[in-house]
């Protein structure tokens, strides 16, 4: 499968992020859920519980989210991963991980999703908790966060793309 750079997510409004994110999550299948899948589910199988959901109450499936999504289509193709235009952020502890490793100047590699596993494995969270820039129980999330994201982007994945700004 070839997969969207990382930036394609920027192609999409929040609204149709958000709402892809959903429908992936809410879609318990095995199989690739791609972009003409997801226009699919919009236009024809959108159950009313997923609108009432938490998680979806404040996306409102208007004509505009139809024809962005027509327009991904267009440029990408039915086949087109949806997850491919979901936009992947650290959260902020992990984001505090990733901007040490990309700071550190004795570093001769540019910082990748597998760098920063590998300094997380060498002790930089206890370093960071020790300074006072994580707290003891922002710890327990960030490994599984950085495996989501290496699943997804790869661990070769430049680390900087994913940095959240607050």
């Amino acid at each position: 499968m070839i997969r969207n750079p990382i930036d394609i997510a920027s192609r999409v409004s929040p609204e149709l992020s958000g709402l892809i994110e959903a429908i992936i999550n809410q879609l318990e299948t095995d199989e690739l859920i791609t972009l003409g899948v997801i226009r699919k589910f919009i236009t024809e199988d959108f159950p009313v519980e997923i609108n009432e959901s938490e998680q979806m109450h404040h996306i409102d499936i208007g004509e505009s989210l139809i024809d962005e999504q027509d327009v991904l289509i267009d440029m990408f193709g039915e086949a087109a991963p949806a997850i491919d235009f979901v936009y992947a952020f650290a959260g902020e502890p992990l984001s505090r991980v990733i901007e040490e490793v990309v700071n550190d100047e004795h570093s001769e590699n540019p910082a990748t999703l597998e760098l920063v596993s590998k300094a997380i494995g060498n002790g930089l969270v206890g370093r960071l908790v020790g300074e006072g820039v994580l707290d003891e129980d922002e710890d327990d999330v960030l490994m599984p966060e950085l495996c989501n994201l290496i699943e997804r982007f790869g661990a070769d994945a430049p680390a900087e793309s994913f940095l959240r700004y607050e």
